[in-house]
């Protein structure tokens, strides 16, 4: 069973840059498909990006298409989200999230292991 541990959050001013990064432990990384979820206060979690086993499939909400990028490094066991060009409305706690398929799926209720989150807070 896979453990996740979510980093690199914190508070930037908008057009800033941020690298969210998740570690995998507990499992063989590379068979679990991962995604990228936020949440903001009030509103349900909502997928941001997701990438499949080998890094071959990527799958990235129109929200932040063109300003977010998903990666993953299997042999470090990681999983990353590099975000630019940050706004106000991407504040929100962002969730790594792994399923045991391949496929880059967006519906959150694809995913059966879960982060604790780490905050993101874009001011203007």
């Amino acid at each position: 069973q896979v453990q996740l541990e979510e980093s690199g959050g914190g508070l930037v001013q908008a057009g800033g840059s941020l690298r969210l990064s998740c570690s995998a432990s507990g499992g063989t990384f590379s068979r679990y498909a991962m995604g990228w979820f936020r949440q903001a206060p009030g509103k349900e979690r909502e997928f941001v990006a997701a990438i499949s086993r080998m890094g071959v499939q990527t799958n990235v909400a129109d929200s932040v298409k063109g300003r977010f990028t998903i990666s993953r490094d299997n042999a470090k066991n990681m999983v990353y989200l590099q975000m630019n060009s940050l706004k106000p409305e991407d504040t929100a706690v962002y969730y790594c999230a792994a399923r045991s398929t391949n496929s880059a799926s967006p519906d959150v209720i694809m995913y059966g292991y879960w982060g604790q989150g780490t905050q993101v807070t874009v001011f203007s």
